[in-house]
């Protein structure tokens, strides 16, 4: 896998994307060459319009990133890669009309769009099909073999078979008689050379899965391993490479410590993301304000109460702070006093509330505690005080996800639904940990795409 700024992204994913770059450039080259034939005039240079056809290529290359369409659905499906393309295409249309608009002398390139798109359809159309045709979803899977035959090693096993994975299991090995829990695992004693039976099974990683590495981690067979070329790796580090999440039942805290990340505090780090929540926040609350006040309009004629509420929240090194959202509950969400969770389908949401909170409507206001500082753009989800003093009771780490932070939308937000619950909790806080040890710009990037995909496909809004 490629590892670009902390972020791990699978080689053919970034093979695919490149592919389809540059399908996108070749599309709109094509369509100048035709729409000049049409038009009776010089089509030029190449060197005289690199621009615009980079314009177009960039534009819609992000977009089919927060579309979805290098997500495993996407990879897997043809039918789902199809409906984001659209989707994706679409986005590229509004994006390049607006340049359109504010460049009234790009009117060539404005009627020669509508060509390059029709197309960058029929090109990316035919890479997929070409690809679910024949790799399919295979092509994207790596093969690993597991040392280990226990509950560790049954959970890459579970990992393999979710729909989408990205990796596939050559094999087990037991590494001693007490790992009983995978049935075709081979014993180590029966394997004379460990780098030979990696060779014949082609696997490109080994995973170190044992319950017990004290006395059975085989340091030479690995060494060897590792100098034919194959990657060596522990199960906590390869589950958060293949998931995106630090995963709580592998982890231990010298695992952490002494890990490569955890460097959002940097100063360099820290002024370059406040001067984008700035510019950011102030961008987005005047392109924004004309909903809040439809919205606002809305929720005073749907119900009874104030349009906007304050709550305290948890912030950065544990500080609290208030936030301020467009109310989308009754005012008597909790009569009791007592913080509840949100719930699907939860009774206390009004009409005009159900709507906003879909379209995150209701965050907007939050911008203001952008611009004071109090939140990111981009961080873990901020909480109560009583459900953090809650969760930091029952989770081991919680505490840690305050370092950086929170955010209107985050890496836990747009991988997991909306949490409602002590468990619900746990794995968002997985995902929590993985944003705030592997921050960097271009992971903030990724995420400000994806809010895109959940905003237009609601997967997770309550």
């Amino acid at each position: 896998m490629f590892r670009l700024f902390k972020h791990y992204v699978p080689h053919a994913v970034v093979w695919l994307a490149l592919i389809e770059f540059l399908a996108l450039l070749g599309s709109a080259e094509a369509a100048w060459h035709i729409y000049a034939s049409f038009a009776g005039f010089d089509a030029g240079t190449l060197g005289a319009r690199w621009l615009p056809l980079t314009t177009f290529a960039v534009s819609n290359s992000l977009a089919m990133m927060a579309t979805g369409m290098y997500g495993n659905e996407a990879l897997r499906s043809m039918k789902f890669a199809t409906a984001r393309l659209l989707a994706a295409i679409s986005l590229g249309v509004i994006f390049l009309s607006i340049i359109g608009f504010l460049l009234p002398t790009a009117t060539l390139w404005r009627v020669n769009s509508l060509y390059a798109m029709v197309l960058a359809i029929a090109a990316l159309f035919v890479i997929r099909l070409i690809l679910t045709q024949t790799a399919g979803a295979e092509a994207f899977k790596r093969r690993i073999l597991v040392l280990g035959a226990g509950s560790r090693a049954a959970r890459l096993q579970a990992l393999a078979d979710t729909p989408g994975s990205g990796i596939a299991v050559a094999g087990f090995v037991a590494m001693s008689g007490s790992e009983k829990t995978m049935k075709d695992a081979v014993p180590r004693e029966q394997i004379p050379n460990l780098s030979d039976h990696v060779v014949a099974l082609g696997a490109g990683e080994v995973v170190l899965a044992m319950e017990e590495r004290r006395n059975s981690l085989p340091l030479n067979d690995l060494l060897r391993v590792k100098t034919t070329g194959v990657h060596v790796n522990d199960i906590a580090s390869f589950i958060e490479r293949e998931t995106g999440r630090v995963d709580l039942a592998t982890t231990n805290p010298s695992a952490l410590i002494f890990s490569d990340g955890f460097s959002a505090g940097q100063r360099i780090s820290r002024v370059a993301k406040r001067v984008f929540d700035i510019l950011a926040s102030v961008a987005v609350l005047v392109i924004g304000l004309p909903l809040v006040i439809i919205a606002a309009i809305a929720v005073k004629l749907d119900s009874k109460g104030p349009v906007f509420y304050r709550q305290s929240r948890v912030g950065l090194y544990g500080e609290p702070y208030e936030i301020v959202k467009i109310r989308s509950m009754r005012t008597d969400a909790e009569a009791a006093g007592k913080a509840i969770w949100a719930s699907e389908n939860d009774p206390r949401i009004t009409r005009v509330g159900n709507i906003i909170r879909k379209l995150r409507v209701d965050e907007l206001p939050q911008l203001w505690c952008v611009l004071k500082g109090h939140m990111s753009f981009v961080g873990p989800r901020p909480e109560r005080p009583s459900f953090v003093e809650e969760l930091e009771q029952q989770l081991p780490y919680y505490a840690e996800r305050h370092m950086v932070k929170p955010g209107l939308t985050g890496w836990a937000q747009i991988n997991y639904p909306y949490g409602a619950s002590v468990e619900d909790a746990r794995a968002k806080l997985e995902y929590d940990l993985y944003y705030a040890k592997n921050y960097s710009p271009f992971l903030d990037l990724l995420i400000l795409l994806q809010t895109v995909r959940v905003v237009l496909w609601p997967e997770g809004a309550r």
